[in-house]
């Protein structure tokens, strides 16, 4: 059996590929795990996103967990990090499950896994649950009074907003007369996003923010900023904050309609927090895939860069085990392990408003603290049995050697496999697009030539 588990937990497409019986199946998995380690009867926390799918996959995942004998606490409708929040509060949860695909579109959904202690859960543990799902019989079931119960959290989200209600208030004491437009992508924020900033005193303008089960990310979200960036323009908004459809991550929009993503953001959110002492150790975490405009940010600011593999579970390892405050993706993940024990894009819109709020200064201004190199990227697929041979072969690597040398440090050149596709992907960055769009195209030619294959743009 292939890895069921990916960076975003077991995706896939509602019904015919994560089908009733395998979320059954992961369900029962999880509880058999957890009952092992722990002597009580298990309680496992269920929340969701709007996608039609996530009702029946609910139901499924309920009737999983409670044939394994433990109880079920649903929360209905709440951010991915509201889960996380609720688990790690109540001494009654044991585990919690978050019914959601953020980046996909209706017809696709997932399930990420969060312990007792609100974090994801380990690789470990991950790989437990996925030897029980393949051992036919070992996924154990129950009978009588023995099988579990399931109840409803009635104030699960108010109990995860009066939280982020408090967090914000330590940072700044409102944000009236900041104008912002918010769009939720039809999901999981809808309501949770409106009542935050409101709270707080914003003027806020909701868009995508009427699900009916199929409409989330659909033209709307962090991926399609077009509405989001024309009504900031025309509402003359202060910002802009798009969410996926879990709420995990955020993208900024300034003033002027321009995009900030997650490099840009945690750049404006760094500088502040150095210029206010409550950056721990004046460091960051990042992955390879930031740009190398927030490496020149960050030396001119005398910040430290320190790298992490890609996925919201090593950066949080990262950050803990260096006592580091601040670490994120330029895909809007932003982690902030002394507020939240998971990615949360609605603290991120604090952050931004609350800088916004205290220095007076328009965000797109704020932003201009870092340069953003241009980036091109494209893929080449090879066959499965050339994985790893490229690396050996001269011509390709002296090739990427040159042109590397040639950028020096105004640039790079990242030539790196899919683990999971027979992909290459080629990227490279610099200040000059033009030059190294003809790197990229060179060496993905050369590639090809190799291996005789087309490249997937």
């Amino acid at each position: 059996m292939d890895r069921l588990f990916g960076t975003e937990g077991v995706t896939g497409t509602a019904v015919t590929e994560l089908t009733c019986e395998l979320v059954m199946s992961l369900g029962r998995a999880l509880v058999n795990t957890l009952t092992k380690k722990l002597k009580h009867k298990i309680t496992v926390f269920i929340g969701r996103d709007t996608r039609k799918s996530s009702d029946l996959l609910e139901s499924a995942l309920t009737a999983g967990i409670c044939s394994a004998g433990a109880d079920v606490c649903r929360l209905g409708v709440v951010p991915a990090a509201a889960v996380a929040y609720l688990v790690k509060i109540n001494d009654d949860a044991d585990a919690g499950i978050m019914i959601s695909s953020p980046g996909n579109g209706f017809e696709i959904n997932g399930l990420k896994f969060y312990s007792s202690t609100g974090y994801r859960i380990s690789d470990d543990m991950e790989d437990e649950i996925q030897k029980t799902v393949s051992m036919n019989g070992a996924n154990s079931v129950v009978s009588g009074n023995k099988i579990g119960t399931a109840t409803d959290y009635n104030d699960a989200q108010w109990d995860y907003l009066r939280y982020m209600l408090k967090t914000a208030r330590a940072i700044v004491s409102d944000f009236t007369g900041v104008r912002v437009v918010i769009d939720t992508a039809n999901g999981s924020g809808c309501t949770a996003a409106e009542n935050l900033f409101s709270a707080l005193g914003a003027r806020c303008f909701m868009i995508n923010n009427q699900p009916d089960g199929v409409n989330i990310n659909d033209k709307c979200g962090i991926s399609y900023i077009g509405s989001l960036s024309k009504t900031v323009r025309s509402k003359r908004a202060d910002v802009g904050l798009s969410f996926d459809s879990d709420t995990g991550r955020c993208i900024v929009i300034d003033e002027n309609g321009d995009i900030l993503d997650g490099d840009k953001i945690m750049a404006v959110i760094a500088l502040d927090a150095k210029n206010n002492g409550t950056l721990k150790k004046d460091a960051v975490v990042v992955t390879s895939a930031a740009n190398i405009g927030f490496n020149h940010f960050a030396a001119a600011n005398r910040i430290c860069v320190r790298s992490s593999k890609s996925g919201e579970k090593y950066i949080m390892e990262k950050l803990l085990d260096g006592g580091y405050v601040l670490g994120g993706e330029p895909n809007g993940r932003l982690l902030y392990p002394e507020e939240s024990t998971t990615s949360d894009g609605l603290l991120t819109g604090i952050r931004i408003l609350s800088i916004i709020k205290k220095t007076g200064i328009k965000i797109s201004k704020l932003a201009s603290v870092m340069e953003q190199y241009p980036q091109v990227m494209m893929n080449v697929c090879i066959p499965p049995h050339l994985k790893e041979i490229w690396k050996n072969n001269s011509e390709i690597t002296d090739l990427i050697e040159r042109r590397q040398k040639n950028l020096g440090s105004n640039g790079r050149i990242i030539v790196r496999e899919n683990p999971s596709e027979s992909v290459i992907s080629v990227i490279a960055e610099g200040k000059n697009f033009e030059e190294i769009n003809g790197y990229v195209i060179e060496i993905t030619d050369v590639i090809k030539k190799n291996t005789k294959i087309n490249s997937l743009e």
